[in-house]
């Protein structure tokens, strides 16, 4: 059997999904074709998507290409980690209760709730007025 060439993860949140290919390198990140920093400002972000290699300590073995679509910068940024933590599960299986002892293998299945008819929003109702 030949060795395979990387190591793939689906992750998403909320409305964006992260297609994430784990290749052996020395711990680049390209998002989209453009390196994680350029489209990552905030440290949060940043710490959220490397949070997966930190906890293996596998961060300066592998290179990640991701591709992801939908969302804002938080939902993307969650489902890159999700994305990773599953390629990592996959390049290394006895890495799996290590990644979920962080919860980083749990889909996070919270999404906006949908508009009601008669409220202004989900839940906010127009101001009550007794005369």
């Amino acid at each position: 059997m030949e060795k395979q060439a990387y190591f793939y993860g689906t992750g998403r949140r909320k409305a964006a999904v992260a297609r994430v290919r784990l290749l052996p390198g020395n711990g680049a990140i390209i998002i989209n074709g453009v390196p994680y920093e350029e489209l990552f400002t905030r440290l949060e972000h940043r710490r959220t998507i490397l949070q997966p290699f930190l906890v293996t300590d596998s961060a300066s073995k592998y290179n990640a290409v991701v591709k992801v679509a939908g969302g804002g910068i938080s939902g993307q940024s969650d489902a890159i980690s999700h994305g990773i933590a599953r390629a990592l599960v996959r390049a290394d299986e006895s890495l799996k209760s290590t990644i979920r002892h962080y919860g980083l293998l749990t889909r996070d299945s919270r999404v906006k709730e949908r508009k009601k008819a008669g409220l202004k929003r989900a839940r906010k109702a127009p101001q009550y007025t007794k005369r």
